[in-house]
């Protein structure tokens, strides 16, 4: 009936307010009777639930007393988890005989249960039946359709507000079960739950907006951040209200509390709404989650590449465009045979030919001139990029570039390479800078941003900060040192820079414009170029859903972390190997996926590339430099910090090893530096 009454009800509105008013008069009484209902049956939902996880705790709490008992102490048993797989599953005992060691089934202790799927009879009933569910959301999209103003907003998010309140108890619950699965059973009131909170009521501006996202815009657009100045460091104030918000009326106050309550809700379950979007087939612009990508700090990394997929997939070509190259010339050929190419050309399947080769392409000969080009880039005849000193491993532009008079041209030609590599979802051995990956993103490079890759400049710049100018010995002005070739020259950062000396006052100032002419200024040329030739195959606005740490693994791929080679390779200083926190943090790395494991090598060493003689070959500023972890005395409340210069973690004195994997994660995933200027 709803799907008729849903096809009737506009009809009906034709024939006056007074009809369209009964209308919306009956319709919500229906949906505060629907509402009631589910929310009755979520309340049985979430007592089922508690009951469950009392008795999980209660068996755990048994198990380790049985742990405790045993000849197995808990810290032995602590020690063999962190040994064991990364699944959890294995632990491994050290024979206090013979000192071997003995890898044990957890399923082989007394009182250990496998996670299996979550049987409750509330569950199995809304799995059941699920025609409530599906009504409620029929119903909210028809008084979405008369309501289209949203007067009666207020009145329905009253009728819902103990529905939704229950619905985020049972979330919360289940996040807490060992079922990832089970909150797909209550999709459809999750779904409910967005088109009444207005995550859908803009869908039409919502969708022109991402549709933006693959239009031609113009280059100045798309760089304008390029002309954005750094700030400068500890000296920012507090924005002043514009005049837009000191006359906000009261229809937008509404709209913003409940823009804030959505994102207050997503943000709490965040991890359940990402389990439902890995299991939808409707493209995330299309149905009630389309809100959602337009913050993506919500979304998983392989979510956003689903959605990342989709948009690029939308528009693609099918025509192909063979390109014959000689094996010896690969960078040069392909240089003379594509950059004159349109933007569209380059959207088109590439199909290799290796000139003299009887080699077909069936996508290997591709994916092997993705991995010449991928080295040829670096090629210090071509005097593109430069290794950063700071870790001997990333690659950074080479200010000097312009001693090849085609450096531009070259720059534009490499940037809609690794553009079209993303596009055609193949991986390069390529590794830049943080800066880099900010820059591509058209995210605001920042002072901390130079300590991995000048660290001894940026030293000073903090001893600058945190001493009195005085205490230099020197008189400094606004100008600046560069060694081109040999020959030092002298650049100014503001104009008449080299007689205006650097004081107390303007010493914050001085830090932000040497920043900037050195990450930005002195390469200013040579990034544009860059990201005009990226930007012509992949809008800024799609490629930004990423950070720097996702763009990385987007372009070169997800390394495998082997945690016991790292181990083996870690040094450590007022700490020791036995530590609590020591044992904690190798146990919080086996507990993570090799998403996890990347970002975290990200965050203390700048890159996810994993040295070829493994951790034992990492490089550090001053050569090979293996992993550090310092202990941090300061508060616990902080989050770790890293040093990548150094390859150093300094992580504080963490009570628990819940907490320590708590912060730890948010630290790698929130965090995209370490201590900074900035």
């Amino acid at each position: 009936g709803l799907e008729n009454a849903g096809k009737l009800v506009p009809h009906l509105c034709r024939y006056g307010r007074r009809v369209e008013d009964c209308l919306l008069s009956s319709l919500t009484d229906g949906l505060r009777h629907l509402a009631g209902q589910l929310e009755r049956r979520l309340s049985r939902l979430a007592d089922e639930l508690q009951d469950h996880l009392a008795k999980a705790q209660q068996q755990q709490q048994q198990l380790s007393a049985s742990a405790s008992g045993s000849s197995a102490s808990l810290q032995q048993l602590e020690t063999a988890t962190a040994s064991s797989s990364s699944s959890g599953v294995g632990r491994v005992l050290q024979d206090r005989f013979s000192g071997a060691n003995v890898v044990l089934r957890a399923d082989a202790l007394s009182g250990y249960a496998p996670p299996r799927d979550l049987a409750l009879p509330s569950l199995a009933a809304l799995a059941n039946d699920r025609h409530l569910q599906r009504r409620l959301l029929k119903l909210l999209n028809m008084l979405g359709q008369l309501d289209s103003q949203g007067g009666r907003a207020a009145e329905v998010s009253q009728v819902l507000e103990p529905l939704w309140a229950r619905l985020s108890e049972c979330l919360s619950l289940l996040n807490q079960c060992e079922d990832p699965n089970s909150v797909l059973v209550l999709q459809t009131t999750v779904e409910s739950f967005f088109v009444a909170s207005g995550g859908s009521r803009d869908q039409a501006a919502t969708l022109r907006r991402l549709a933006s996202a693959g239009a031609e815009t113009n280059n100045s657009e798309q760089l304008s951040h390029l002309d954005l100045e750094i700030s400068a460091p500890d000296t920012a104030a507090p924005a002043a209200p514009s005049a837009s918000a000191t006359s906000t009326t009261p229809k937008e106050l509404a709209a913003d509390s409940q823009k804030a309550f959505l994102l207050s809700f997503a943000t709490r379950h965040r991890g359940l709404l990402n389990q439902i979007l890995r299991q939808q087939t409707t493209p995330l612009t299309r149905g009630p989650f389309a809100w959602l990508a337009e913050h993506p700090r919500l979304l998983d990394f392989d979510v956003k590449v689903q959605y990342f997929r989709s948009q690029l997939d939308s528009g693609r070509p099918r025509n192909t465009e063979t390109v014959a190259v000689n094996r010896q010339r690969v960078f040069e050929d392909s240089f003379a045979k594509l950059h004159r190419k349109s933007r569209n050309e380059w959207k088109q399947h590439f199909q290799i030919h290796f000139q003299g080769e009887e080699g077909q392409d069936a996508g290997g000969l591709l994916r092997e001139w993705y991995a010449i080009l991928s080295r040829e880039i670096f090629n210090p005849n071509y005097a593109l990029f430069k290794v950063n000193p700071g870790d001997q491993v990333t690659y950074t532009i080479n200010a000097a570039s312009h001693i090849n008079n085609n450096h531009l041209t070259y720059f534009k030609f490499v940037g809609r390479l690794i553009s079209k590599a993303v596009y055609d979802n193949k991986l390069l051995e390529c590794y830049f800078t943080r800066a880099f990956y900010k820059h591509i993103l058209g995210l605001p490079v920042n002072c901390s941003d130079l300590e991995s890759e000048d660290y001894d400049f940026y030293k000073g710049l903090r001893f600058l900060l945190e001493n009195d100018v005085a205490s230099l010995g020197y008189e400094q002005t606004f100008s600046t040192e560069v060694s081109v070739f040999g020959v030092t020259e002298t650049r100014e950062l503001v104009p008449d820079g080299r007689n205006k000396v650097v004081t107390e006052d303007n010493k914050a100032e001085y830090v932000a414009r040497v920043c900037q002419e050195r990450m930005i200024g002195s390469i200013r040329q040579q990034l544009a170029a860059f990201l005009e030739g990226f930007y012509d195959i992949i809008p800024k606005r799609l490629i930004s859903i990423f950070n720097e740490q996702e763009l990385e693994l987007l372009i070169s791929g997800l390394p495998t972390i082997d945690i016991d080679d790292l181990r083996a390779n870690t040094l450590y200083e007022k700490y020791s190997a036995t530590s609590p926190q020591i044992q904690w943090l190798w146990r919080a790395l086996r507990s993570f996926d090799q998403a996890d494991r990347a970002r975290f090598i990200q965050f203390v060493t700048g890159t996810s590339k994993v040295p070829l003689g493994g951790f034992a070959k990492l490089e550090g500023m001053r050569g090979q430099q293996k992993f550090q972890v310092h202990r941090d005395g300061r508060s616990t409340d902080r989050l770790p910090t890293a040093h990548t210069c150094f390859n150093q973690l300094d992580l504080p004195v963490y009570e628990s090893y819940e907490k320590l994997r708590e912060m730890l994660l948010l630290a790698i995933t929130e965090c995209s530096e370490g201590y900074g200027l900035a």
